[in-house]
């Protein structure tokens, strides 16, 4: 598996009419709504507040996902931090660790892309159990009512170091 997470507006006309594709599961979309609706949320023209970001897989859309940041903020969200929105990953690929890779490589791109940016947030239904279960498993951390129910999720990013001294 050879994966990377790149700027959806870094990628080809081809690959953007195979993001067209994802699907998710049925009982998911209530959840992160369906591929047309995320990217119906985009901006023509990039904007300093969302930033959707594709999962390549081998080259090929896999997953997506929006992030969001002042002044597109949701309401529930502590300022100075970036919220997660929609990661969806297409049902044909689910069960390969393809959501674990999204998030394991979220805290690199947010560092190139909103280098301020120390915290992520997420709101996930309480029904929605099996994302509840995935996130926490991740190192995202409960932290109260997001609103109407929704639990709120936090994720610390810590600062990265550079390479030379990561390595001694």
């Amino acid at each position: 598996m050879n994966t990377r997470l790149c700027a959806y507006e870094d990628l080809t006309p081809r690959q953007r009419e195979q993001l067209r594709e994802i699907e998710v599961r049925p009982e998911q979309i209530a959840f992160c709504g369906t591929i047309e609706s995320a990217l119906h949320s985009l901006p023509v023209q990039p904007q300093a507040g969302i930033k959707g970001l594709v999962l390549l897989n081998d080259e090929l859309p896999v997953a997506f996902l929006l992030l969001k940041r002042e002044p597109l903020l949701a309401h529930w969200a502590e300022p100075g931090c970036a919220t997660l929105h929609a990661l969806q990953v297409d049902s044909r690929a689910q069960g390969q660790g393809l959501g674990k890779a999204c998030l394991r490589e979220l805290a690199r791109a947010i560092e190139q892309i909103w280098p301020e940016i120390r915290q992520l947030m997420l709101s996930v239904s309480p029904f929605n159990t099996s994302a509840m279960a995935f996130y926490l498993s991740q190192g995202w951390v409960e932290q109260g009512e997001a609103y109407r129910g929704e639990r709120r999720l936090v994720l610390s990013l810590a600062p990265m170091l550079p390479l030379q001294l990561q390595a001694s």
